[in-house]
């Protein structure tokens, strides 16, 4: 039995069997191997009868709704190999980015993974939200409401993956113990996002304000962080309505080129404008709060130091050493001895920051040796070296052999490089997405951009110690400055796919790259705006008849 898979199928395996109590003792974090998870061994003697009695109860049962994202179907790696390496900003090697990160993410062994990973958040979701409720004795009413919270959150987050990447999905509101319904027919993309919008306000409305003495640990979601995801919700509904064009440097010769917006499937019916103002408000109300804030140094981000903090609104924590890890650091940093090479971005990108922005500046290395006695590693390229001779009180000269890759240091900082599974955090939502929330939905609200606008968008190039943006853009133009914001801001976070997605050019942007650094095919056709459903899905759900469009 599979434990951790969730088609039709398993879903109804893990909760008609009773095999569900074995979700019960998943701890927050839990570092058990794949292969104990797979063996089908009694691990206790609970039953529905004896369990859910008390707080302590709830809070093992959400801590395995937690666990379930720390699987090989989600954040182990699938969910960022699936987004981060199918984008125009992204090259690395080929035999890394030969199926994903060429469009074919049918040759990836993870493809199924996002579909059988949400569900399995959904489903232990479901029975939180079943059987928590029901407790009334032995337990903290904040800590119930907090749980709940907790659980319509990350149903809410797991259909807001599915729709973004399948289009309209089955919607599961009941564990298969009280609902045993067989197959379910997928939901209109508008209907989908209804139940996001409803689960996430409910989470809203039981979470605990970020430092709250009851709001838990390190590493769970709060009030905020339902308000910043419900804001995302809004923003890509209303950016998937909009018409216009948008403009995104690209190509052969990295210019500037413009494209028709194309209406995102699904959202032909909604008001733009009205999806726009709920997004708006919604950061609003994250940035009044005064819950967080940005960095004063964006390298502070990146630190060991800076983990969890101020800006970080929720991280992904990572389980150093162990096999639930998401492997960030071993394909993305130049600093890894272990899977250095694997994935850098583009030199078009690159490009794309200004000489004095510390995102670039402090943000990117190469491998590069320095001419000296050490041949100390890492250095800007060559055709840019003039502009960062002097680097952290040292000078820096270039030997002559260089390979043009810019790595990230996001991940960089981790207790040890040497091994392939160290301890990189991953942010699942920044505060400074707040303020570019804010800037692109009061730019379309309005016509074109209004102080308030610029405000927010120049507070972050202002702690990139950047120039602030051209002043009095049009609309459009205003439109592509913080699409590229967002590129520069969130470079390597999982943000970039959806965004060219929700705008609408995914297509248009990629086929104008053609082939991309590396010889990486950035060709793309109408099947790679979604994902395959797993045939396993197809084969055991009867009222889903077809894939989707091209698989």
């Amino acid at each position: 039995m599979q434990l951790l898979i969730f088609s039709k199928t398993n879903y109804m395996k893990i909760f008609k069997s009773n095999s569900w109590k074995l979700l019960l003792p998943v701890l927050l974090f839990s570092t058990f191997s794949c292969q104990k998870v797979l063996e089908e061994k009694p691990l206790s003697f609970l039953s529905p009868e004896n369990f859910y009695k008390n707080e302590a109860d709830a809070k093992a049962a959400i801590n395995a709704v937690y666990g379930a994202l720390y699987t090989y179907d989600l954040y182990l790696q699938p969910m960022w190999n699936l987004t981060m390496l199918d984008d125009d900003h992204v090259s690395g090697a080929d035999w890394f980015l030969g199926t994903s990160g060429a469009g074919n993410p049918q040759g990836y062994w993870g493809v199924d993974g996002p579909w059988v990973g949400c569900y399995s958040v959904i489903a232990r979701s479901n029975t939180v939200l079943e059987n928590v409720g029901a407790i009334t004795t032995n337990i903290d009413a904040t800590v119930k409401s907090r749980i709940l919270g907790e659980a319509y959150f990350f149903r809410g987050w797991a259909y807001f993956q599915l729709v973004q990447l399948y289009g309209g999905v089955p919607i599961r509101l009941k564990s298969l113990s009280l609902d045993p319904t067989a197959s379910i027919a997928r939901s209109s993309v508008a209907d989908v996002y209804k139940q996001i919008i409803a689960d996430f306000k409910s989470a809203e409305t039981n979470l605990l304000p970020a430092k709250d003495p009851k709001a838990g640990e390190v590493g769970r979601v709060n009030r905020s962080v339902a308000k910043g995801f419900l804001a995302k919700a809004y923003m890509t509904m209303a950016s998937g309505a909009a018409t216009g064009n948008v403009s995104v440097r690209g190509g052969a010769d990295n210019g500037m080129y413009t494209y028709a917006k194309t209406v995102v499937a699904g959202l032909e019916n909604i008001s733009s404008k009205d999806y726009y103002t709920l997004a708006r408000d919604k950061a609003l109300e994250v940035i009044a709060s005064n819950e967080y804030s940005l960095y004063t140094n964006w390298t502070d981000l990146w630190n060991k130091a800076g983990r969890n903090k101020t800006e970080h609104m929720w991280q992904l924590q990572a389980l150093g050493g162990s096999a639930f890890v998401n492997e960030l650091h071993n394909y993305m940093s130049a600093f890894s001895t272990f899977g250095r090479g694997a994935m850098w971005f583009t030199n078009n990108h690159y490009r794309d920051y200004d000489t004095t922005d510390t995102r670039v500046l402090n943000g990117v290395v190469h491998n590069y040796e320095m001419n000296n006695a050490a041949k100390t590693k890492y250095f800007y390229p060559s055709w840019q070296s003039y502009n960062y001779k002097f680097l952290n009180g040292a000078t820096w000269a270039n030997n002559g052999t260089t390979d043009d890759r810019a790595y990230t240091i996001k991940y960089s900082d981790v207790a040890d490089p040497t091994v392939s599974r160290s301890d990189a955090h991953f942010s699942m939502i920044r505060f400074s997405e707040m303020h570019l929330i804010v800037a692109e939905a009061d730019n379309e609200i309005n016509n074109g951009p209004t102080p308030q606008a610029y405000t927010n968008l120049n507070t972050i190039r202002a702690r990139a110690k950047t120039q602030t943006a051209p002043a009095n853009l049009t609309r459009d133009e205003f439109r592509s400055f913080v699409l590229a914001e967002r590129a520069r801001e969130f470079v390597f976070e999982g943000v970039r796919r959806y965004d060219l997605m929700r705008w609408g050019i995914y297509l248009q942007v990629m086929n104008k790259i053609g082939i991309g650094q590396n010889n990486i095919t950035k060709v793309r056709n109408t099947r790679n705006l979604l994902l395959p459903i797993p045939q396993s899905e197809i084969n055991s759900n009867t009222l889903i008849t077809a894939n989707n469009p091209g698989w």
